[in-house]
């Protein structure tokens, strides 16, 4: 008996360890008890009863780290009728002990295989983060030297505590089955909302075949290694679990069955729809949930980066390599027939249409400058767009970073692509071919290459050049003809489609539309003013519009305010299509709308394209680049291959060598041209306005006088500036010299023309100093006050220039008496010529007045009118009919030659007068005052070369060579200057050279880092 109690009493105990565990109340089956209890207590089967079925309890999971309550047992009498079967007890116990060491080490086994199979399941799962192996810090992967990890790895628990954990593992799997279950809700709403939200996005139309944004191989590749992980996964579980669901779908369409007589058709369709919608919202915001914690991320890694942390070489993006290789070949000239054929995205679409804004969408930022009905785009900007961890821009030819999340930013972006495309712009004309390079970089941004087109128009409104509707279609021409360009061809979904223009121009150069996406912009306005919904639906399927597309999107771009920011048009995008009839009445498909579904499948349309035509591009460019050499060997085999700018180069250090040789000249070659210079300037004004108006004069006294005050007047007004122009043509001509003259065999007449231009624009800008006229007057005046010459040499010095002076106004004299009364006998017998009857006249004339200087020879140097008249009347009385004035003229150059002839017999006299000069002509009938007149000039002369000499080596030189180099470093930044100075086949063979080269070494950059990306 009481063996019976101790059984009763032990079988109560593990009926309250299971109620414990469990919760469950009342009588428990023998099948639920611990298998002790079963083994040991139970010795005698209960008496047969009917089965009841399994009820499905709430059972609270229980994990082996936590512990049971601590209570005592109580003992329990012993249920009368209870009879235990009679046997020995000891060695049966015996035997059930021995029988449970193998069933616990058999469980041990096994919870520790099934702990080892769901750790290998979960680390299977976990995303690979060997691309971020950089961003652990390299003493990580040394802690090996200074831990012991085989210590460590004994004090981990055993496969025993492993098993342990099975319960917590189980909980964590039934919170993801909980998320699985959610999605689970039908097969037709699973399979919809599959096909709407997947990341491999569809385009295209009903009846056509949709292609995906990316090859599904490729798409598993490459998100299983990103951190949108969670969301591949969380798919694959929807379809493994595919069978659960349309199970799921039978018993749901079993229940709706039984409820068809009391719901009507349409209710069942309106509800279906606004649940797939539902469902589809809800997974988009997943989506959303995960893509903007990958931004984050992204953005926290690209900021470690700029912050140089890890001290790595940062290489270019995929897309800023590509969008060089476009501005390369924008640059290059197309005269070997290799034509641009890589794919960009073009934007066409009519005027105020919405191009803009979509565009603005796709960057996530207002950056183009806007106008109410009025042309803006003016110009195409290229925009290319990438990622970084700040979202900014920037141009092609600038540094400066424009954060686009600043206003103030944004505004002067917008007024600086005004002012470039005002620019571009010619006069007399409305747009402008040349295409404006813009970067957009920022998180989360679709990598691409943009360009967007002036809007297409119908009319040319005043104010605009005559040719501009011609102009707009030849530029959107010249870019959708390229076979590889993405056409974006944007409508205006609030004005009748019977207006479209740019719809013909899209279908006459992409007839099969296999590479043009159609986008219907305002979709909230032509919802409430279009009377008939379903010709949006036309629109969108392609059946209104004579062109063809490869996918029709709808967007909304805004309530029309230029001030709402990019994220409250988003939000209002959303919350229109979310309450639209559009969508619930099945017009438009879930992944036709928003513009974050437009930007994602342009993206992929313009990487296919990309991967399917840039090694097509980069051999043809390999075939040009080799033709362009061949043709470089045969025609200059001996030159290198220097293209424009590096023979501005070799041409700026040739001018610069030249400019300094400048300081090389020695100073007394320096004075004597200077000297020379000044003396065939001033001559005439010494000789015709000074020496022969002094002459005239009866004593030396007068002679002097008149001298003093003549030169006075001269120095102050006319002599400094005269003397500093000679110096400054003096500069100009040895500097053209040094310029001009051959180098022999080095000399590249390629040259000539740059060498030109760079002179006459230095001498422009070149100004003498003005302070050099004062301080040259005053050494001028003081040089023609001295008249004290010390020595026989300078006196005669001061003859034989004055001789030579003299000597060159008497040839100059007699060549104008020649040519006035013609050649004399002997040139007429020897050269067979003779006098007209104006120099017959002449030449009687010239007779009459020689006479009358035979006989005066000391006679004034003008004529009185008495003889005048008897001049006249002698040769009227030889037949000779004559002027007054003639008689003049003749007089004046009869006379001067007289003059100088005995000025130069005086000179003659004076050779010897220096004796009584330094007597100052005491007792002496000899005065020679005009040789010290030519003394003090010659003087003046030589201190003005030297004194002009040291300004020009001092200052004027090194001035006129600071203004070379302005004028250089003002031609170098000139491109058109440097195209129109350096001309010719070498120079043009040269540059296409260099283009077709380095558009191929970019293009093999790029081609293998889209490879690696692969």
């Amino acid at each position: 008996m009481w063996r019976a109690r101790r059984a009763a009493e032990a079988c109560k105990v593990c009926q309250s360890l299971v109620n414990a565990r469990y919760a469950v109340r009342g009588p428990l089956p023998l099948l639920r008890l611990h298998l002790i209890s079963r083994s040991l207590h139970h010795l005698r089967p209960l008496p047969a009863r009917p089965r009841r079925p399994h009820l499905p309890v709430s059972c609270q999971p229980f994990s082996s780290l936590s512990h049971l309550p601590l209570r005592r047992w109580k003992l329990s009498p012993a249920k009368p009728g209870y009879q235990p079967r009679r046997h020995f007890w000891p060695a049966r116990l015996a035997a059930r002990l021995l029988r449970l060491r193998y069933l616990l080490l058999g469980s041990a086994v096994g919870g520790g295989y099934t702990a080892k199979k769901t750790f290998d399941q979960w680390k299977d799962m976990v995303p690979d983060l060997s691309d971020y192996k950089w961003i652990v810090p390299d003493f990580v992967w040394q802690l090996d030297e200074y831990i012991d990890f085989e210590k460590l790895s004994q004090a981990l628990p055993d496969s025993e505590s492993l098993a342990r954990l099975l319960p917590d593992l189980d909980k964590l799997a039934g919170s993801f089955s909980l998320l699985k279950d959610f999605f689970s809700t039908g097969h037709t709403l699973v399979s919809e909302v599959v096909g709407a939200s997947d990341p491999l996005l569809l385009l295209g139309t009903s009846g056509e075949t949709a292609f995906r944004a990316t090859d599904a191989s490729e798409s598993d590749r490459q998100f299983k290694k990103g951190l949108l992980g969670e969301l591949i996964i969380l798919q694959q579980q929807i379809r493994e679990h595919e069978e659960e669901a349309r199970r799921a779908a039978g018993r749901y369409n079993a229940g709706y069955s039984q409820q068809k007589r009391q719901v009507s058709d349409k209710e069942k369709v309106e509800q279906l729809q606004e649940e797939l919608l539902r469902t589809q919202l809800k997974y988009q915001r997943i989506l959303e949930r995960l893509e903007k914690e990958n931004k984050e991320l992204r953005k926290l890694v690209l900021q470690k980066d700029d912050k140089g942390i890890h001290h790595r070489h940062l290489k270019k993006s995929l897309i800023d390599m590509y969008s060089e290789v476009l501005d390369v070949l924008s640059d290059y000239d197309a005269s070997y027939n290799t034509q641009d054929h890589l794919p960009r995205v073009v934007v066409v679409g009519d005027q105020s249409a919405g191009k803009t804004s979509v565009l603005e969408m796709i960057a996530q930022a207002r950056i183009f400058p806007r106008g109410s009905g009025e042309m803006m785009t003016r110009s195409p900007v290229k925009v290319t767009l990438s990622e970084g961890p700040h979202h900014v821009a920037l141009f092609k030819d600038s540094s400066r970073e424009f954060d686009l999340t600043k206003e103030e930013d944004l505004a002067a972006l917008r007024r600086e692509i005004e002012l470039r495309m005002r620019k571009n712009v010619k006069e007399g004309c409305t747009v402008s071919p040349e295409t404006i390079s813009l970067n957009v970089r920022g998180p989360g941004l679709q990598r691409m290459v943009l360009v967007d087109l002036p809007g297409v128009i119908n009319t040319v409104t005043s104010g605009m050049a005559p040719d501009t509707k011609e102009t707009i279609f030849s530029i959107s021409k010249a870019y959708m003809q390229n076979p590889n360009a993405i056409i974006l061809c944007i409508q205006d979904g609030s004005v009748d489609a019977e207006r479209s223009i740019v719809t013909d121009l899209v279908s006459q150069m992409d007839p099969h539309g296999r590479r043009t996406i159609f986008v219907l912009t305002k979709v909230d306005l032509a919802e409430k003013n279009v009377a008939s919904p379903s010709r949006i639906q036309q629109i969108i399927e392609g059946k209104l519009f004579p062109m063809k597309a490869l996918g029709y999107f709808a967007v909304v771009t805004g309530k029309g305010n230029s001030s709402e920011s990019i994220e409250a048009i988003r939000d209002y995008e959303e919350e229109f299509f979310q309450n639209s009839k559009l969508l619930k009445t099945s017009m438009l498909k879930a992944h036709q709308v928003t513009t974050r579904n437009l930007s994602l499948a342009v993206s992929d349309c313009f990487w296919k394209m990309v991967r399917e035509s840039v090694e097509q591009q980069a051999d043809s460019f390999k075939a040009t680049r080799f033709n362009l050499e061949t043709e470089w060997k045969n025609n200059f085999p001996r030159l290198r291959e220097l293209d424009r700018n590096e023979l501005f180069e070799k041409a700026k250090n040739e001018i610069l060598d030249e400019v300094i040789s400048l300081s090389q000249v020695t100073p007394k070659h320096w004075e004597e041209i200077l000297q020379q210079m000044l003396w065939e300037r001033v001559s005439t004004h010494v000789i015709e306005n000074i020496y022969l108006p002094a002459a005239q004069t009866m004593n030396s006294g007068t002679f002097n006088t008149t001298v003093d005050i003549k030169l006075k007047q001269w120095t102050d007004k006319q002599l400094p500036a005269k003397a500093v122009e000679v110096a400054w043509e003096t500069l100009q001509e040895e500097f053209s010299r040094f310029m001009t003259e051959p180098k022999g065999k080095e000399h590249d007449d390629i040259f000539d023309k740059l060498k030109q231009a760079v002179k006459e624009e230095s001498v422009k800008r070149h100004k003498w100093n003005d302070f050099a006229e004062d301080s040259l007057r005053v050494i001028q005046h003081n040089a023609l006050e001295d008249r004290s010459i010390t020595d026989k040499q300078q006196w005669d010095a001061a003859i034989f220039f004055m001789e030579e002076a003299l000597r060159g106004r008497l040839r100059d004299t007699e060549a104008v008496l020649e040519n006035m009364v013609g050649p004399d006998w002997k040139k007429r017998w020897m050269n067979w010529m003779g006098r007209t009857q104006e120099q017959s006249i002449h030449n009687e004339t010239k007779n009459e007045l020689e006479k009358m200087l035979k006989c005066n020879e000391e006679h004034p140097a003008y004529l009185a009118s008495d003889e005048i008249t008897t001049v006249r009347k002698n040769l009227e009385s030889r037949g000779v009919e004559v002027d007054p004035c003639l008689i003049k003229d003749t007089w004046h150059q009869v006379y001067r030659r007289h003059f100088l002839k005995t000025a130069l017999s005086h000179c003659n006299l004076c050779r010897r007068g220096f004796y009584y000069y330094q007597r100052h002509f005491v007792d002496s009938e000899l005065e020679c005052n005009d040789v010290v007149l030519f003394w003090r000039i010659q003087r003046m002369l030589s201190i003005t070369a030297n004194t002009l000499r040291q300004q020009l080596t001092n200052t004027e030189v090194r001035r006129l060579e600071k203004n070379v180099k302005e004028v250089l470093e003002d031609f170098a930044e000139d491109s058109e200057m440097k195209v129109k100075l350096l001309t010719g086949k070498r120079v043009q063979l040269a540059e296409d050279l260099k283009k077709v080269r380095e558009i191929q070494e970019k293009l093999d950059a790029f081609i293998d880092a889209l490879h690696q990306e692969k």
